[in-house]
């Protein structure tokens, strides 16, 4: 945290080149969020930039309390809700929205190919990123920002504004309909085998 507080520091200093810094650390957090919840390409250039220019304005205003990666996150969930709400692009899907009832046991499997199969693994994530983009916003961030960025519920909670059972309901029914997505578009075999 101490080489965090000297970064925000030198930039609220006018340091220009710690600014940059901070941009690299944190350019592909900001730019993966904006992907998966934005669907035109055309705009997540803007955007990136708009939250990068947010965090600047507002750095000041950091307290610390939480990770500077978070905040920053938070910043670019923001501008993308935003975004979409302009745009009258719905955030949650119809399920999402129902938050009776627990999620149950985690059924989701990471089943890797084995060591010699390197072109179907990468197939394989070529088509799962392909269906995530065909999730709803909100879940597309909270596979993002779990899988991807390593964030706890805790953490996805705070950006997103929700409670981390939510934030956990969210990546559960996120993960059953990517796993639905995949099953209705390939044949079972050809994706697990």
């Amino acid at each position: 945290m101490d080489e965090t507080r000297r970064l925000v520091e030198r930039i609220l200093n006018g340091n220009k080149r710690a600014f940059e810094q901070l941009v690299r650390q944190h350019e592909r957090l900001v730019g993966q969020m904006v992907a998966r919840m934005v669907p035109n390409p055309k705009d997540h250039e803007d955007l990136c930039q708009d939250v990068f220019m947010r965090v600047y304005e507002n750095l000041s205003g950091f307290r610390f309390n939480a990770k500077l990666s978070t905040w920053i996150a938070q910043i670019a969930y923001n501008r993308c809700i935003n975004y979409l709400q302009k745009k009258h692009v719905p955030v949650f899907g119809d399920r999402d929205l129902d938050m009776s009832g627990e999620p149950g046991e985690d059924q989701y499997s990471d089943s890797q190919p084995g060591p010699g199969d390197v072109v179907e693994e990468r197939d394989l994530s070529e088509r799962v990123r392909a269906e995530i983009g065909h999730l709803p916003p909100a879940q597309r961030t909270v596979i993002t920002l779990y899988h991807l960025q390593d964030m706890s519920y805790e953490e996805i909670g705070d950006i997103m504004k929700l409670p981390s059972g939510t934030v956990k309901s969210h990546l559960f029914r996120a993960r059953r309909k990517l796993k639905e997505l995949l099953m209705a578009r390939y044949e079972l075999e050809e994706i697990w085998s």
